[in-house]
């Protein structure tokens, strides 16, 4: 029995999946029993934007019901960061749009219990869980509000291990990681690698717009990044259009796992690499593994990419609450002058709540801190 789980997909305008998706995509597709991607946008007429940092997303209905039909998707995971841009009611849209077109949708729902539900499959090969978390930015839900299942460690650690006392499988697909980055941070190893030790099977990763590697932890892969799927929309980095597709396989209680290298044009045709390409994308696939299975590696290449990130994050953190003068101080709180505003608390809020920008705001003004006293 054959899955096929691919990253993020977003189809934002007009888009005619049958002369744009490449007919060996279609046939691997057409091939598997389950297919999985991304919906990384509402689907949905709602107006009501949210108050956020960060654009967003809205998808394209007609268009994106024609690709999902075309490459037979019949699960899609909506736990990411994009799922509740249009509110509350975007997110409820979007859940009726996939049980309208007979595609399961995972990892959103009307509140925290309905969203964090694990997926049964009951298959030739046994009962297999499927559980969709997100890292903690604008879109999750709680006991009283829709969204997506963000995530929370004890709570995630329950699900999978009740999951698996039932289950002869559990895959856990995470929308999390630093865009852009190829490698994890430590922390986020040590996350999917405590959701192996929870019980889980097999964890994939997406959310970074770019390919990352992959370790075998405990006889359990781990698939960091996916990168895009289908995103139909221009980007100035060259790894937003290449991404994979990953195959697994369940045969006699085991996993096995085939990647397929896949690119999007700057015009979104999408196809499966072959020949030279291919093996480029394996190549530098395994170079990202060398980092990720050297653990001293992966924190030297992470204090690396942290120290490039002062500026930039101590630009977000430099409010000016940091003023010392007392005698300025003084006088805004005389004119009564509140220098924070909604969407810079919002902002300072998704710096907090976000754990890849959480991990890095604490390293980044720690090595400040530590600059000043020296």
């Amino acid at each position: 029995m054959k899955m096929l789980i691919a990253g993020d997909m977003v189809i934002k305008q007009d888009y005619d999946a049958l002369s744009n998706i490449d007919q060996n995509m279609v046939e691997l597709f057409k091939s598997s029993d389950f297919n999985i991607v991304n919906l990384e946008a509402p689907i949905t007429s709602s107006k009501d934007k949210i108050l956020k940092t960060g654009p967003h997303l809205k998808a394209n209905t007609k268009s994106t019901i024609q690709a999902l039909k075309h490459l037979n998707i019949n699960i899609a995971t909506l736990a990411n960061n994009h799922i509740k841009d249009y509110g509350q009611q975007g997110v409820l849209d979007t859940i009726d749009f996939c049980k309208n077109n007979s595609i399961i949708p995972i990892g959103a729902g009307e509140n925290i219990e309905q969203a964090s539900k694990a997926l049964t499959l009951n298959t030739v090969k046994g009962r297999i869980a499927i559980i969709n978390i997100a890292e903690n930015e604008w879109a999750s839900a709680d006991r009283n509000y829709a969204g997506a299942n963000g995530m929370d460690l004890i709570k995630d650690y329950n699900c999978i291990k009740t999951a698996k006392e039932t289950h002869d499988f559990v895959i856990v697909i995470v929308h999390g990681g630093l865009e852009y980055y190829n490698l994890p941070s430590p922390k986020i190893q040590q996350r999917y690698r405590f959701y192996v030790d929870s019980g889980s099977d097999l964890v994939i990763g997406h959310h970074t717009h770019c390919l990352s590697g992959y370790e075998n932890y405990k006889g359990s892969p781990i698939y960091y990044s996916l990168g895009n799927f289908l995103f139909t929309e221009q980007s100035k980095h060259e790894s937003w259009y290449t991404g994979m597709v990953l195959e697994v396989i369940f045969e006699d209680g085991n996993i096995c796992v085939n990647p397929y290298p896949i690119r999007q044009s700057h015009k979104f045709h999408l196809t499966m690499l072959e020949g030279k390409e291919k093996e480029k994308v394996l190549m530098d696939i395994e170079k990202y593994n060398s980092f990720i299975n050297n653990r001293e590696k992966l924190i030297e290449e992470w204090n690396s990419l942290i120290n490039s990130k002062i500026p930039e994050y101590m630009n977000y953190w430099s409010p000016k609450i940091f003023i010392k003068s007392r005698y300025i101080k003084g006088v805004l709180s005389r004119l009564n002058i509140n220098l924070s505003n909604t969407q810079g608390l919002a902002f300072y809020l998704n710096l907090m709540r976000c754990e890849i920008h959480s991990e890095i705001s604490k390293q980044v003004i720690e090595k400040e801190i530590r600059r000043h006293k020296n």
